[in-house]
């Protein structure tokens, strides 16, 4: 074979086998339409989504979904009506499946939905401060039955300790494995639930004497930031813009928030703790928490903690704001930062 016919066989070849490998690749001849052809709404509003069909196919009937419940359509026009109200907040898609011509077509178009009222401003006012170990890489804080647990980070100093609140006495403590780097904890029913940062598995812990007694792994997302309890349901965050909800039996994600403001979503959201119905999240690297609605992510509240590092001793391996703890026997909240001297029991205030 001459190098034109070879050449010619080899561009022949790449092209069938090309077309070949696309051919279960096929676009909707359907797409959705939004009424005012935005994307972001806020909790309230109604909106119109319509089917549109450029090429005039006959369709059979439509059926519309938002966050898994399905919509009164009306098929005449093929079209619907969503009043967003009792939704989740986030990244919300709308699917329809279009039945035409013996075939079933799916769609969807994302809109992003917010809360429909700005966060109250808070601020804080100390009650009492109480010594905190300087080298710890505050990861994780929670009270059990009016002892805290901590959660020390950084790889080959990750550890989990239980201490004494007033006098910073350190009850029990082990040391995680060189491979993992510690973040948050919660505690429920008689276990300690620790995360890794980026190992892709939690730990689990017997509460009395710190025996590990299994492992999990985190299914979908891919870190392991913050965690907290609503005494049935694990929460735990991982950076993104997401808030998990975990299966307390099976330790698997099975569902998730997203926390928004009125005006956008928020990520980064570091360690977190369970008060009073509410998430309380601090936002890694910032001197804010963010209250949260655990049933639609709302964001409803934010506290400005600015000026609080100030007040612990200044050395070089000092760090951000990240260690909220409640006690829900004493109904006292406190905060403490990575490498901090001090844990401060606050009030918060509206501003």
């Amino acid at each position: 074979m001459n190098n034109f016919k070879l050449l010619t066989f080899f561009i022949l070849t790449i092209s069938l086998f090309s077309c070949g490998s696309n051919s279960d690749k096929k676009s909707s001849d359907f797409s959705l339409k939004i009424s005012e052809d935005k994307e972001e709404f806020q909790l309230g509003e109604e909106i119109q989504v319509s089917v549109l069909n450029p090429k005039n196919r006959k369709i059979d009937s439509v059926a519309f979904y938002f966050e898994g419940q399905k919509l009164q359509a009306e098929n005449g026009n093929f079209r619907t009506a969503i009043i967003l109200d009792n939704y989740k907040l986030g990244n919300q898609p709308i699917e329809a499946h279009v039945f035409t011509e013996g075939e079933k077509q799916e769609i969807s178009k994302t809109i992003k939905l917010f809360n429909n009222t700005a966060p109250i401003s808070y601020t804080y006012e100390i009650v009492n401060s109480y010594p905190h170990d300087p080298e710890a890489y505050t990861q994780g804080l929670e009270f059990y039955n009016d002892t805290l647990y901590e959660s020390l980070g950084q790889y080959g100093k990750s550890k989990l300790r239980k201490t004494d609140l007033e006098t910073g006495e350190i009850y029990n403590e082990i040391k995680l494995d060189d491979q993992y780097f510690g973040e948050g904890i919660t505690i429920l029913d008689g276990k300690i639930y620790q995360l890794t940062w980026r190992e892709g598995e939690g730990i689990v812990y017997n509460l009395d004497d710190f025996e590990q007694t299994e492992t999990f792994a985190y299914n979908e997302s891919k870190e392991g930031w913050g965690f907290t309890n609503d005494g049935e349901k694990l929460y735990k965050s991982d950076g993104t813009e997401k808030i998990w909800i975990l299966n307390p039996e099976t330790l698997s994600e099975e569902t998730f928030i997203q926390p928004a403001h009125h005006r956008g979503l928020s990520s980064k959201l570091n360690e977190l703790e369970w008060v009073e119905g509410k998430i309380y999240a601090n936002t890694y690297q910032k001197d804010g928490v963010a209250i949260i609605n655990p049933e639609n992510g709302a964001i409803e509240g934010l506290i400005d903690f600015r000026g609080l590092r100030e007040k612990v001793t200044q050395h070089d391996k000092l760090d951000v704001l990240n260690g909220i703890a409640y006690n829900p026997n004493s109904k006292k909240l406190y905060v403490t930062g990575k490498n901090w001297d001090r844990i401060f029991e606050v009030n918060i205030i509206e501003k």
